[in-house]
């Protein structure tokens, strides 16, 4: 059974940071493609951070470029984004999903793309 759990949210004062992991098991997340998505209450659920197979691809929302980072470890099976700099414009709950793609290097931020989605964490920045 494939299973995605995501962690390390929480609550966190302006400007400061927090690192989320994507941890998957039953399968290897190494060879789908991985996309953070965020929703806000009463907005659309959007792409936050993508990253390919391959890890030559990474994509980034206008909104958290140069602030967040996303990134793989295969070692423990799992993606993470680190987030820095935060705003209070970044509380939302974040997903973590996931998609075997036909290419390598594809990654997305359509929520229609994926199948494999965690449950979600929530992320306050508030002080």
């Amino acid at each position: 059974q494939l299973q995605i759990v995501e962690s390390g949210g929480g609550l966190v004062q302006p400007g400061g940071s927090l690192r989320l992991s994507c941890a998957a098991s039953g399968f290897t997340l190494d060879y789908y493609a991985v996309t953070w998505f965020r929703q806000a209450p009463g907005r659309e659920r959007e792409g936050v951070s993508c990253i390919s197979v391959s890890g030559r691809r990474t994509h980034y929302a206008d909104a958290v470029k140069g602030r967040f980072t996303i990134s793989r470890d295969g070692a423990n099976n799992a993606v993470y984004l680190q987030m820095n700099s935060l705003k209070p414009d970044d509380t939302a709950v974040y997903y973590c999903a996931a998609e075997r793609f036909s290419d390598s290097d594809y990654a997305f931020f359509n929520p229609d793309f994926y199948s494999n989605w965690g449950q979600g964490i929530q992320v306050t920045v508030s002080s």
